[in-house]
Formats: C-alpha cells, structure tokens, sequence
C-alpha cells in the first residue's frame, strides 16, 4: 500500500492501456490466436480493495460553492440542485452519486454502497480510514452480498458482442459493473427546470409536441414556466431525459477511468467493454422486475395498442424498479411501487432534501465541509410551491403515460463495465514489443513469485 500510494500520477496516465488478455484465456481464431499456459488466478482481497476504492471510495465533503439565492446578480441562485454533501473518488453531478458499482468474482457478487447508503455518524470514519489508505478495511465495510457464486448473463448476442465473449467475466477475473440509477435526479432537475431561476416549459414529442402535463402552468395561462420559443426555455421530455442519461455516463466514465488507472498502478490487466441491455443484468442480479406491456411503453394510442395486440407484438418489457435482499431494499428509486403515485414520490424527495431534521438541507451541518454547517443550511431556500406542483404534475406524466420513470428506460441502466485480472505476460511477449507491458506489470509478476515461493 505504501508504494501504491507513492505511485506517479503522471506515469499512471502515460501507460494506461486495456490489457485484455489474462492467464487462463484463449483467443480464438485470427492473427491473435492464442491459448494460455496458466491457469486463472484470482485477485487478491488487497488488490479488489484498491480497485473498488479507486471505483467509488468515499474521500471528503463536497465543498457545494454556489449561490443558494439571487443576491444582487438577477437570475441567479439555484444551488439548492445540490443532493448530497459527501464526495467519492470520482465526480458526480449534484453530488448525488447516480452509479452503483457491483464487484463479481469467483466467490459471489457484492453491492458497493454509495455514500447514501450509509448512516451520517458513519461517515467521518470512512473518510479517516481513506487518508489513511485502509482499503481492505473500507471494501469490508462497503460491499453487500447478492449471491454466492459468480453470475453471468447469457453469453451470446444481443447480451455479450461476439469480440468481448472471450475475455469478460471469466474464472479469476473481477468484474466491476456500474448500475445508474436515475429517478433521484430526474425529479431533482424538474424541480429546478420548473423553479423561478429557470421557467422551462416541457413538451412531448412522442405525443404530438403537447404539454408534458404542465399546460396549466404555462406564462400564456397565467402560470410561471415560459411557453413561447422566443424565450429559447421550451423543451422536449426527450431533451431532458437525454440530457439526463448522458449526466449519468459522465459519472459512470469517471469511475472507468480510475479504475484503468489503479489497474496500472497495480500491475494488473484490464479494460472497459460494452455492458448495456434493457434488462439481462438486472434480471441476472436478482432485481425487482416489473412487465409493462411495449404499447405502454411507446405511450400508443388505442388504434395502435389494439394493433399491436391482434399482431401479437404487445409484448411485455422487463423493467428494473428495484434491489431486495431478505427483506432489505438496498436500491429505492423514487416511483411506484416503492410509492403510490409519483405525487408521493415527489413530495418524499423533497422530504429528504427539506424535512426538518432529517433533509440533507435542514439536518444541522453536521456532514458537510462547512465551518457553520447548520447557518448555511438554514439559508438554503426550499422549493417554490408552484416548482413542486408543476413537478408533480410533469412526473406524474410521465409515469401515467410511459408506465415507468424515466418514460425512455425505467429508473436502471447498465451502459459499461470494467473487468480486472492477472496478465499472461508470455501472449505479450509472443505478439508485441517491450513497450506492451511496463516495468510494473513486471514487477507484479516477479513479486508474485516471489510470494508464491515463500
């Protein structure tokens, strides 16, 4: 750990590669072919711990600089978009942590908790054992059980390309997966896309570009969000939720990339692959699924859903809502059937943001990084009512018309993964010069022996 910690940042950047090929693969067919002499060897609880810390460790407060109120800038303000006051290793939007980051090896599969998943008198701790580079101690206290054996999704196409079958998820590899979860956010950024700061008017352009459930609250009826295009702040569902997904990705890319950095640093082999379907994951990791039937999902018209249903093709669509284990919720978005309706959805998110005592903002300062926590939060303005009604009534939409929440996916997606493993140093030295593999995955491998002989 010492050396890990003294590691050059700049050497990390310049030699990260993918190195996809570890002991125990074969590569079939072309050029490349190649079948390895070793067997799969398994990281070590050391080095998954590093990497699950490099994923998403939990390192310090979110310093939150922004302006809570207009002051004397007009339009300004809106900090209040923060989520959370807790940071991890890598960016996140709001300082919400949208990823879930799954650990899959030989022995199980484990849920890495977000900083939300903790209790608050946890949290110093956690940031002390990180300064002090007690990985191993912090992956024990992170991770949660899903199952006891490695699981895999079905490995033929559409689930697993045909360029990745021989190299993912294989015996003695580990195997990250980023889980985004997205409903938190999205009534977040409604909340602030129908405040006073900003007035966005939304439109559906699957139902013929009518209001998205807001109507009411258009400037042309007396209401607040600004409905003509002069203005340049009317927008479609798709908009937002694209905008949504693509906030979510940045995230889930920051963790990649640490965890191909670390990977380096490590002496390991690794690489990023392509890890997205609707739902084969979530299936696979024993999500709460939920069928909504594919005419549902499209927001069809009768004519249309009664098409679909003589041609056959209404076909239900398996959709993750959420993650349960004995009893346990470990994952809750904020939509049915953890809640009624999206009204009580929306109205607990506010809770958790706003209730006296308990909300991220009214909670006495305790876990932030400020000098006078409680002052600064007790100056952090709550949502307008007419903010909240209008968000109500668009999430209400959304979920009534699409049968989920988001209407384009539901509140899961997996896009990526990162996998992990040993290298098979003789494959490089069989097909490629000296610049390959670096003094440190030479050196993991002679220190290994060394380990390995004592």
């Amino acid at each position: 750990m010492e050396q890990l910690a003294r590691y050059p940042l700049v050497k990390t950047l310049i030699e990260r590669r993918s190195r996809r090929f570890g002991k125990g693969m074969c590569l079939n067919g072309g050029p490349l072919a190649y079948a390895s002499a070793y067997s799969p060897e398994p990281l070590s609880l050391e080095e998954e711990a590093a990497l699950a810390f490099a994923a998403c460790g939990i390192t310090g407060y979110a310093l939150a600089e922004l302006p809570y109120e207009t002051g004397e800038v007009p339009e300004a303000g809106g900090g209040n978009i923060m989520i959370g006051f807790i940071g991890r290793t890598v960016a996140s939007g709001h300082a919400l942590h949208y990823v879930t980051v799954f650990v899959v090896n030989d022995d199980g599969v484990w849920m890495l908790k977000r900083p939300q998943d903790y209790r608050q008198t946890e949290i110093a701790s956690l940031i002390q054992a990180a300064h002090e580079c007690k990985f191993v101690e912090l992956y024990e206290k992170s991770r949660v059980r899903i199952a006891d054996r490695r699981l895999d999704v079905p490995r033929q196409k559409p689930f697993v390309p045909p360029f990745n079958k021989w190299s993912a998820n294989l015996p003695g590899t580990t195997y990250f997966l980023c889980v985004n979860e997205f409903t938190a956010d999205y009534i977040n950024v409604m909340l602030a896309a129908f405040g006073e700061e900003f007035g966005y008017f939304v439109v559906d352009e699957r139902n013929r570009f009518e209001p998205a459930g807001i109507a009411k609250f258009a400037v042309s009826r007396g209401g607040h969000l600004q409905d003509d295009p002069k203005h340049g702040l009317v927008a479609t569902l798709g908009f937002f939720e694209t905008w949504l997904y693509e906030f979510a990705a940045i995230e889930q890319g920051g963790i990649l990339q640490n965890l191909g950095l670390m990977s380096q640093a490590l002496g390991l082999g690794g690489f990023p692959h392509f890890a997205a379907h609707p739902f084969i994951w979530f299936q696979t990791l024993g999500f709460r699924m939920e069928e909504i039937p594919f005419s549902r999902t499209i927001g069809a018209g009768p004519v249309t859903r009664r098409l679909l249903w003589l041609l056959r093709k209404d076909v239900p669509v398996p959709t993750a809502v959420g993650l349960e284990r004995d009893g346990e919720v470990l994952i809750k978005p904020y939509c049915p059937p953890y809640y009624r309706n999206m009204e009580e959805a929306v109205l607990a998110f506010v809770d958790f943001k706003y209730g006296e005592g308990t909300g991220i903002f009214r909670d006495g300062g305790a876990v932030t990084g400020w000098r006078d926590g409680a002052a600064v939060q007790a100056a952090i303005p709550r949502y307008s009512d007419r903010a909240i009604a209008a968000t109500i009534a668009y999430c209400e939409y959304v979920y009534n018309r699409y049968g989920r929440f988001p209407a384009h996916s539901g509140p899961f997606r997996t896009i990526l993964a990162y996998q992990a493993h040993h290298l098979d140093p003789d494959f490089y030295e069989r097909f490629y010069g000296p610049a390959a593999l670096t003094d440190t995955q030479r050196d993991h491998r002679a220190a290994w022996h060394r380990h390995a002989g004592a």
